[in-house]
């Protein structure tokens, strides 16, 4: 065993591993030097102590060549990992996804800001609902031709025979008719008018379904907002105005509100309303408006009466409107496919994201 050419390959070692290898070769229980020990009893005593301190001090040394060396190693490789893991802090930062409010979510938000600017309280009501509240009350009962133009969907109670729809009060109104998922908000009307004496003003925000095959321009499940003003004195004139703000919250001051004459089953006389926006100049035509149909404040009346409340509807008057959030979005955006709203297209929803 040569001691120089054991240092020279320990301080040339490439690796920890490397290393381990040249202190197993030198110093292990099989190493060179420790071989070397064991034959210092066949020496003479003289021999045996000049050969044994000449062996003391190459392991000395070669123990002392292995720390530094393993030293200068661990020192080596804490310096390449730190050059590996470092942060230039002048980069830009990652810009990490976040989610965000759905665009039916944002013009709802937005409809009911302005509502509430005006003095209107947001009430909601029941996905499902009795056939009485969604038809026979709002003046639609079984033989007229306007249930044509809703394809319903008929709710069954599978092993709950006695599932009941609830009124106002809590009391049972399966008697009045079967189950429904709402094909309208406007259901809210008789329920909130049961329930409350005028003057009030309400909005109702929810999500109306209709039994219908889907395409660009029909889904079916998408959301309305309805709005029910009633009190002494309200005139077409109150809706026109309350329209006209809407069209100004939405459109800026130049937003304006047109009505054009139409029929619906629960106001007399009926309009189809628009707005116009200025950015654009052209009119969006965005949902139906009129006045409350006496019927149904003799229909409310009953209920009430039946239950044992006072009539409250006599001479007063009301209005009332009814709108596609979805509708305004896609006029407003040019979205081609009310489809794109809940396909969960994250190319499409992120360019709404609030």
């Amino acid at each position: 065993m040569e001691l120089n050419t054991a240092l020279e390959e320990i301080s040339h070692a490439e690796s920890l591993e490397a290393l381990q290898a040249l202190k197993v070769r030198y110093l292990g229980r099989n190493g060179l030097l420790t071989q070397a020990m064991k034959t210092l009893g066949q020496l003479s005593p003289e021999e045996r102590r000049e050969r044994g301190r000449t062996l003391n001090e190459w392991k000395e040394r070669l123990e002392k060549a292995l720390e530094a060396r393993e030293a200068t190693l661990k020192e080596q490789a804490l310096q390449r990992r730190l050059e590996e893991e470092s942060v230039d802090v002048t980069l830009p930062g990652l810009a990490f996804p976040s989610g965000g409010l759905h665009l039916t979510s944002l013009i709802l938000g937005e409809l009911l800001r302005i509502f509430r600017r005006m003095g209107f309280s947001v009430v909601e009501g029941p996905e499902v609902e009795s056939e009485f509240f969604n038809f026979d009350a709002l003046n639609m009962p079984e033989w007229h031709p306007a249930r044509d133009m809703q394809d319903t969907f008929w709710v069954e109670f599978r092993g709950e025979p006695s599932f009941t729809i609830q009124g106002p009060f809590g009391e049972r109104v399966n008697e009045l008719g079967g189950a429904v998922l709402r094909t309208h908000t406007s259901g809210m009307q008789i329920r909130y008018m049961i329930q409350h004496t005028p003057p009030f003003r309400i909005v109702v925000p929810g999500r109306v379904f209709r039994y219908e095959e889907t395409d660009a321009s029909h889904e079916a499940m998408f959301h309305q907002l309805e709005g029910l003003v009633v009190g002494e004195g309200i005139t077409m004139a109150d809706l026109k105005g309350a329209i006209a703000e809407l069209a100004r919250g939405l459109f800026g001051k130049e937003g304006k509100a047109r009505f054009q004459p139409t029929f619906f089953p629960f106001v007399e006389p009926g309009v189809q309303f628009a707005m116009w926006w200025p950015e654009r100049e052209k009119w969006l035509e965005l949902g139906g408006a009129g006045m409350v149909h006496p019927y149904l404040f003799k229909v409310v009346d009953d209920y009430r009466e039946r239950l044992g409340l006072p009539r409250a509807y006599q001479g007063v008057t009301g209005w009332a409107f009814g709108m596609g959030v979805e509708r305004l979005a896609i006029l407003r955006y040019g979205i081609p496919d009310i489809r794109y709203f809940y396909q969960n297209r994250l190319s499409f929803l992120k360019q709404f994201k609030g």
